[in-house]
C-alpha cells in the first residue's frame, strides 16, 4: 500500500477544487468525478476535468446518469425548479439527492481500494451541514466503521473541510493561488453563474466574508 496517495471526489466546484490543491502539497493524487444526471454535470465535469489536466492528475469520471430517476431532487429532475434564495433556507432541501454521498464514497472506496490508495477525500464542509445529512460528521465516522468491515480497514474517508466554512475554504484556496474562476458552483448550470440559487448565494457570501476579489461572473 502507498501511503502517499488519495483519490479525491472531485466535482469540478470550489470546495472539492481547493481541496486537490490543499492535498497536493502532501499526497499524489488521483481524481474521480460523478454523472449522476445532474442538471449542471456539463458545466462542472468540465471544470473538474479542467482542474485535472492542470495539475497533471489521473481523471476518471464514473457515469450512473439512471441513477437520478430514482433520486428525486431538484438537481436531477428537470422538472423540478431550483430553488433561489439563502442556501441555509429550508426550500434547499429540494436539492437534497437522497444519499449521494454514501453512494459516491461507496464506488470510490471501491475504486482506491482496486488501486491500493488507502485514502479517499470529499469535501463537506461546515455550510453543507444544515441541509445534507450525508455531510455531516456522524456520517464520516460511521461511513468509515462500515469501510473497516467493508474492506477490511484498507481505505479510509477523509474529510478536512467537515468543521470549516464555505468562507475558510475560499481564505485557504487564495492562500494557495487557487484558480477561483475555473470552478463551478452553480445549480442551474447555465453559461454562467445564475446568481440567484443557493449555491450561488453562498459562493457569493464566501468571496465577501473572505476579503478576497469574486472572479465570478453572474448573470444576475
Amino acid at each position: 500500500m502507498q501511503n502517499n496517495r488519495v483519490l479525491c471526489v472531485i466535482s469540478g466546484g470550489l470546495d472539492s477544487t481547493v481541496l486537490a490543491y490543499k492535498l497536493e502539497r502532501e499526497f499524489a493524487l488521483d481524481f474521480v468525478s460523478f454523472d449522476y444526471g445532474q442538471r449542471h454535470g456539463q458545466r462542472e465535469l468540465w471544470y473538474a476535468g479542467l482542474t485535472a489536466e492542470r495539475m497533471g492528475v489521473t481523471h476518471d469520471i464514473v457515469k450512473i446518469p439512471d441513477l437520478g430517476a430514482f433520486l428525486p431532487s431538484a438537481l436531477t429532475d428537470q422538472e423540478v425548479s431550483v430553488p433561489h434564495g439563502h442556501y441555509a433556507s429550508e426550500q434547499m432541501r429540494s436539492t437534497v439527492v437522497p444519499n449521494r454521498n454514501a453512494i459516491m464514497l461507496s464506488i470510490a472506496a471501491a475504486i482506491a481500494a482496486g488501486r491500493e490508495i488507502p485514502l479517499v477525500s470529499f469535501a463537506a464542509h461546515s455550510g453543507d451541514h444544515y441541509i445534507y445529512p450525508d455531510c455531516r460528521p456522524e456520517f464520516v465516522d460511521r461511513f468509515n466503521r462500515m469501510l473497516l468491515s467493508a474492506l477490511e480497514g484498507s481505505v479510509a474517508v477523509i474529510a478536512p473541510f467537515l468543521n470549516q466554512s464555505k468562507t475558510d475554504i475560499v481564505v485557504e484556496g487564495a492562500i494557495l493561488s487557487v484558480p477561483f474562476a475555473s470552478t463551478w458552483s452553480c445549480y442551474e448550470g447555465g453559461e454562467y453563474h445564475c446568481g440567484k440559487c443557493g449555491t450561488c448565494y453562498e459562493r457569493r457570501e464566501a468571496f465577501q466574508q473572505a476579503g478576497v476579489e469574486d472572479p465570478t461572473i453572474y448573470e444576475e
